[in-house]
């Protein structure tokens, strides 16, 4: 299916009425354009490569370089004690690669197709919704090298890795949710993407990839203010991060991988329908203005 087979009727919604009729339309407009999703879905992976083996290479490559970076500088320079760092590390580096760059790819999803929004009709909610649909299959080429290094350090493979699946799905109502609003916020303010860059670089670091939670109580000035220990624990990244390497890591005590946080993830998820579903209401809003704006 192609775009120009659209049907020309489909028009733009209003953007008014109640917030629960516009969530509706929402909804509506994404379940049942399932085909042109999946179109989208692969003319955006093929515009970046990523249904090719060349182009899922650097899936493969760039958390590893990532990897190594952060490994020499953290065990080598900084001098961490952490055991097995490389895999504590590559844990969170893989899910951050995938909204990291979901989000980025997001704030441009409706720009990018300002010639095909002023020509045709169609819901534009699905652009966001096909990149980030996109991106999962760059986190499941990164699953590779995360395999390899697992492989390494054999000790700590188990079955707990079949958990994987079940908090990548948190993950992408969550991304989806930060997606949709961003792209309809750039067509209203061009420099987000640059804004958008460099609030996802310093998320990181607030976010417990290069260490975890339990490190931050090492913290005296952590201990003497708990509410930025709050703050952090808060994070949804925090949650992510300690479930993903609960997982595949394992504990910071040294045991082996186990079940992650379950009441955490619920919370998250709970969460993140609720954000998905305000995000989805301000972009049905904003959406008839669009073609104003572009």
């Amino acid at each position: 299916m192609s775009i120009s087979e659209v049907p020309a009727a489909l028009h733009n919604a209003p953007g008014t009425g109640s917030p629960l009729t516009l969530l509706r339309q929402a909804f509506t407009e994404i379940s049942s354009r399932r085909r042109l999703v999946r179109y989208l879905v692969q003319a955006d992976m093929k515009k970046r490569g990523t249904d090719t083996l060349l182009g899922n290479l650097w899936w493969i490559l760039d958390p590893l370089l990532q990897m190594v970076v952060y490994v020499i500088f953290v065990t080598i320079i900084a001098h961490s004690s952490i055991q097995d760092y490389p895999l504590f590390i590559f844990a969170a580096i893989l899910p951050w690669k995938w909204f990291s760059a979901a989000v980025t790819d997001s704030t441009g999803a409706i720009v990018r197709q300002e010639r095909l929004i002023r020509q045709i009709a169609f819901p534009k909610i699905v652009l966001p919704v096909a990149t980030v649909t996109a991106g999962t299959v760059g986190f499941a080429w990164g699953l590779i090298p995360l395999a390899a290094i697992m492989l390494v350090y054999h000790d700590r493979l188990s079955l707990m890795v079949l958990w994987i699946p079940v908090i990548a799905a948190v993950q992408y109502v969550f991304t989806l949710a930060a997606a949709i609003l961003v792209s309809a916020a750039n067509v209203f303010f061009r420099d987000l993407g640059n804004v958008a860059g460099h609030v996802l670089r310093l998320w990181w670091f607030l976010s417990p990839g290069l260490y975890s939670l339990t490190a931050l109580d090492q913290v005296h000035f952590i201990r003497d203010h708990p509410i930025l220990r709050q703050l952090a624990g808060a994070n949804p990244f925090a949650i992510l991060f300690e479930s993903y390497r609960t997982v595949i890591y394992g504990t910071d005590s040294g045991g082996p991988p186990t079940t992650p946080n379950l009441v955490g993830l619920l919370e998250l998820l709970i969460g993140s329908l609720v954000l998905l579903a305000i995000c989805a209401i301000v972009f049905k809003r904003l959406e008839p203005d669009f073609a104003k704006v572009l």
